[in-house]
């Protein structure tokens, strides 16, 4: 019999390359704001002023307002769509609430002041009313309407995951006994709902703070500023390096504080992504009370249809014709193509070296024995890379390059590397249980057969991986379309991706063809996303499969 190859030397290698590649990134970036800081330290610690403890007070401020208007209004809407479980449309709305998630922030909101904008529907509306009213949607309005747009379909999802939970005997129990909504409330759905909700709500405060794209375009000036668009402001209008440190240093504090704060409350459940899970209730629901739920339904349904529509009417609206026969316009669709692409290609390739090489070391570890630190990194590796936002990576990586050359040059390679880091956390999600369950089938049938190498690839483990890789890949390609975090620090009239010629539209105020190319943004975002949808729910059954 051939003897086996030993499975513990190419897969651990592979795996060291893609965590040094995490580190580097990461602790370039941080040794970049590090340094910088011991080379001029007047000038670092003088930026600790009132301007940037203001900008702290902003950040957390709207963060924290942000999580608790988009739960509070959530709660009510789960409850409800939890209680009508078999109304013609339900899982149609849940469908949609799945669409802001993968919508890139630029595009929702374009749609956004489409509707609440001073030349939006509502305005429209109030002036053929005979009203005076125009609104404002510039400033803490705006960052509010935006941040509350993408966080409550999420929101309703994660605590519908918690009511999902429940076991069937409490409802019939509760019918039994003739609850109220209150004592249901009270005594059945609070407790599931309060063991998620303290995840939840760090999770979209976690989202909140980081919402760079947000803040730059609906911010409105220096009383709405969080601390990611002042260290994009600062380096990119001011070159102000010192600022520029004082500030990257002050987000990644805070936001260490707020991960490690995530961690102590747990994680919410993940099922609510599921659409096949349904409870059956017994109790029966008054007229007015069905009224109430399902007006709820339709005004959280119409909030979350009505941006995404009137992205679509204003996109329409453009001149799409002159705007496909500019060469900007196909440069820039052909660049984000292309760097998405790449970005995606190496985050599932280094994806799939930390999931293999975890996978080898662990069924080379004796039973019982206790993690290695190189097996901890494997593990953790790709999702510690949430721990530094893009923006702090790109000003690190910025700051530093400017001492060897032009950074504008490197704009390519530091969107690839960028992108590519931050899709390995949904990339490893997504290979990792089909690896593993894989691995656990075949390994010793391979070993005893002498299987190894290119030739198992081709013909155990491809026929396997071919679609999680795929989903993994569409997944990742459309994050990295819709980034803008990193390509407005290195973007130039050089390198243009969509989302960076979107914004240099919007700040010329060529409002129409803005709203030409978030259309054309959004359609292919959404469709790489309905392509990762559709082949990631054949993955959850092969995954229940015994």
């Amino acid at each position: 019999m051939i003897a086996p190859r030993n499975p513990f030397t190419t897969k651990p290698l592979a795996g060291a390359v893609a965590l040094t590649f995490l580190v580097l990134l990461a602790g370039g970036a941080l040794f970049s704001l590090g340094f910088e800081a011991s080379r001029d330290e007047s000038g670092a610690f003088s930026a600790f002023d009132a301007y940037l403890w203001r900008v702290a007070r902003f950040t957390l401020f709207q963060a924290l307002l942000s999580t608790l208007l988009s739960v509070s209004l959530a709660l009510p809407v789960a409850r409800a769509l939890h209680a009508h479980q078999h109304f013609t449309g339900r899982s149609f709305i849940l469908r949609l609430f799945a669409l802001p998630l993968a919508l890139p922030a630029l595009v929702a909101v374009l749609g956004i002041t489409s509707i609440y904008g001073r030349n939006g529907l509502i305005a429209w509306g109030s002036q053929h009313l005979g009203l005076s009213f125009t609104p404002d949607i510039y400033g803490l309005t705006g960052i509010l309407l935006a941040h509350v747009f993408f966080n409550l379909p999420l929101a309703v999802r994660l605590l519908l995951a918690g009511l999902d939970s429940i076991p069937p005997d409490y409802w019939k129990l509760s019918a039994q006994l003739g609850m109220g909504s209150r004592a249901r409330f009270r005594l059945i759905e609070w407790p599931a709902i309060a063991r998620s909700l303290p995840g939840i709500m760090g999770l979209i405060f976690m989202l909140c703070i980081t919402s760079f794209t947000i803040v730059l375009t609906l911010g409105g000036g220096p009383r709405a500023t969080t601390l990611e668009v002042a260290i994009y402001q600062a380096l990119h209008y001011d070159f102000d390096i010192g600022r520029a440190v004082a500030l990257t240093l002050t987000q990644l504090a805070l936001t260490l504080t707020i991960l490690l704060l995530f961690r102590l409350t747990g994680r919410p459940t993940e099922e609510g992504f599921s659409l096949a899970v349904r409870t059956h209730r017994y109790e029966k629901f008054g007229l007015g009370e069905r009224f109430a739920d399902l007006s709820l339904i339709l005004l959280a349904f119409l909030f979350v249809v009505l941006p995404i529509a009137g992205m679509v009417v204003s996109g329409l609206a453009a001149d799409l014709g002159r705007l496909l026969s500019e060469r900007t316009v196909w440069r820039a669709i052909a660049t984000s193509l292309i760097l998405g692409s790449v970005a995606a290609f190496f985050a599932v390739l280094l994806s799939l070296a930390l999931v293999a090489a975890r996978e080898a070391v662990a069924s080379g570890r004796k039973a019982g024995g206790r993690q290695s630190l190189f097996e901890r990194g494997l593990d953790t590796g790709a999702s510690l890379i949430l721990v530094v936002p893009p923006i702090i990576i790109g000003a690190g990586w910025f700051i530093l390059l400017r001492h060897f050359a032009d950074p504008f040059d490197f704009a390519p390679w530091m969107v690839i590397s960028v992108n590519a880091a931050m899709a390995m956390p949904f990339a490893v999600r997504l290979l990792r249980p089909i690896w593993d369950t894989a691995s656990a089938r075949h390994n010793r049938l391979c070993a005893q057969f002498g299987i190894s190498g290119w030739t198992r690839l081709a013909l155990i483990d491809w026929p396997v991986l071919r679609r999680p890789i795929g989903v993994a890949f569409a997944f990742a390609m459309a994050l990295s379309l819709g980034d803008l975090g990193t390509i407005a620090l290195f973007g130039s009239d050089a390198v243009q991706t969509l989302p960076y010629l979107l914004l240099q539209r919007m700040g010329s105020y060529r409002t129409l063809d803005a709203a030409g190319l978030a259309l054309i943004l959004g359609v292919l975002s959404l469709g790489l996303m309905m392509l990762a949808d559709r082949g990631s729910q054949p993955i959850a059954r092969e995954e229940s499969t015994p």
